[in-house]
């Protein structure tokens, strides 16, 4: 049975979006964990929103690591209720019942990954279908913004693992405590 780990970077109080003003794409914690988890994985799951922003970002970008071209090769599963099929970027949309639908790829993938904590994620935490979850939590406060962590229900987790990174993100492992 494959893995699912939903990864995101995150602010102290929880942001997620505005990134232009607290997310440093250099960090080398960052690029060395971003890279683990990208060569480590089989497909990718992601929301509509992911899916509408990274089609347009990724196919454009080159790196000398490979991480584009990785990404970019990466089957991609796009859960959507307003999106049509056929879609580009070697993506195809879940059809159906998305809990059902990731059951049937945990049995055909190894490993699966999924960016961000939206609706999403917190269905697939709920259907308890998250092995792991990494977090990057930015020492930067955005303030008046939107936070959006959310779950359906209560989730408690275990930590697997800590580590700090000179520019001062931390990147915390998690899994379920269930």
């Amino acid at each position: 049975m494959g893995t699912v780990t939903i990864s995101f970077e995150t602010t102290l109080d929880g942001v997620f979006d505005q990134m232009e003003t607290w997310f440093d794409e250099d960090d080398p914690g960052l690029v060395r964990a971003s890279d683990e988890l990208v060569f480590g994985a089989d497909a990718v799951l992601i929301g509509r929103e992911s899916y509408e922003f990274f089609r347009e970002y990724w196919p454009a970008q080159t790196d000398d690591r490979g991480f584009a071209d990785r990404y970019n090769a990466l089957p991609k599963f796009v859960a959507s209720r307003t999106l049509k099929g056929p879609l580009d970027w070697n993506a195809t949309l879940i059809e159906g019942d998305v809990v059902e639908a990731v059951r049937e790829l945990r049995g055909r993938y190894r490993s699966l990954i999924s960016h961000g904590y939206g609706e999403l994620a917190a269905t697939l935490v709920d259907a308890g279908l998250v092995d792991e979850v990494h977090v990057g939590i930015h020492p930067f406060i955005v303030g008046d913004a939107e936070i959006r962590l959310r779950s359906p229900q209560p989730v408690g987790f275990r930590l697997l693992s800590v580590e700090a990174y000179e520019s001062g993100v931390i990147a915390a492992k998690y899994a379920p405590a269930g």
